[in-house]
């Protein structure tokens, strides 16, 4: 079964950590990804990272045990779900743009 659509944030999310990256950096980088459209407040960020560590998308990376900055990074299963989105989110653009060009 495939997985379910993504919304945008997890979407941005997830590309966002192809790379180690803390809470922070996240929010940071989704901010510049989607050209300012899309700001994670810390309690959906958070949220979200909850989610994705419980489907087994993303895994917290060790660190020191007195740095609170936990680091975050996407899973083999992760990427699959990008490439998932990636693959609807084509069929929506090429269906949307074949209809269109014939109805001009």
């Amino acid at each position: 079964m495939p997985n379910p659509a993504l919304t945008e944030a997890v979407y941005y999310i997830l590309l966002s950590l192809m790379q180690p990256m803390h809470g922070y950096g996240i929010m940071q980088n989704v901010e510049a990804l989607s050209g300012g459209r899309v700001r994670l407040a810390a309690g959906t960020l958070y949220g979200a990272l909850s989610t994705l560590l419980e489907r087994g998308w993303i895994t917290a990376l060790p660190g020191p045990k007195d740095n609170r900055k936990k680091e975050y990074q996407i899973t083999p299963a992760g990427r699959d779900a990008v490439e998932g989105e990636l693959l609807r989110l084509r069929e929506l653009l090429d269906n949307g743009t074949k209809i269109m060009e014939e109805n001009r």
